[in-house]
């Protein structure tokens, strides 16, 4: 049996927590711009895989291991922090260096490293954890059935699908696309101080 109240509960806080933007907003804005709309989607799959790992974790009880063992949590954030700042500062370098953008056409290759992208950026975005330990798991009832917790990830895998896919499809419009690589290099050094920033803010809260 599915408890609605405990799924509409978890949506009003995930739904909040998925459109504030962040290093998965300027990820997916930047491959959607700067590629194609196949590896923007791909990398969409691989924000969206690691959410549903979070909200497993969140509703299994991931927050009372991190409150057990603040040391993990702790090394997680700072790991993740590192990440972000070390993405954000390659988007600068490469793109101070003049390197190309993406194909228009999609490999095998692109696909497999977008996806990849998403997924490391999600797993050590320090704000996804935070958000699903803490806000997340606090929404979610303490105990759930099968049927509330296939439920729960439904709706996280269809909001995040939906709202992030809704980012790839839009930005990587031809007209957008075209734009974006008139003034690339710009664009590029503003998508990687903000994602840096973002990991710095992680670093020193």
């Amino acid at each position: 049996m599915v408890d609605g109240s405990a799924v509409l509960g978890v949506f009003s806080v995930y739904v909040a927590g998925v459109v504030i933007p962040g290093p998965n907003f300027v990820a997916v804005a930047h491959k959607a711009a700067s590629a194609t709309r196949v590896e923007a989607l791909a990398m969409v799959g691989g924000i969206v895989l690691v959410n549903l790992f979070w909200a497993s974790c969140a509703i299994l009880g991931v927050g009372i291991v991190f409150t057990a063992f603040p040391w993990l949590a702790l090394a997680v954030k700072l790991a993740g922090a590192g990440y972000l700042i070390w993405f954000g500062a390659r988007l600068i370098v490469n793109a101070s260096a003049g390197k190309p953008t993406a194909g228009v056409n999609a490999t095998a290759g692109g696909f497999r490293q977008a996806f990849a992208q998403g997924f490391a950026t999600n797993i050590a975005n320090p704000k996804s954890m935070a958000f699903f330990a803490a806000v997340f798991s606090s929404a979610a009832p303490a105990h759930v059935s099968v049927g509330t917790f296939v439920a729960m990830l439904g709706m996280v895998c269809v909001v995040a699908s939906s709202w992030y896919g809704f980012i790839a499809l839009t930005l990587s419009h031809e007209r957008i696309a075209t734009a974006y690589r008139s003034c690339k290099a710009w664009i590029d050094r503003v998508c990687g101080g903000l994602i840096v920033a973002l990991g710095l803010r992680q670093l020193i809260r």
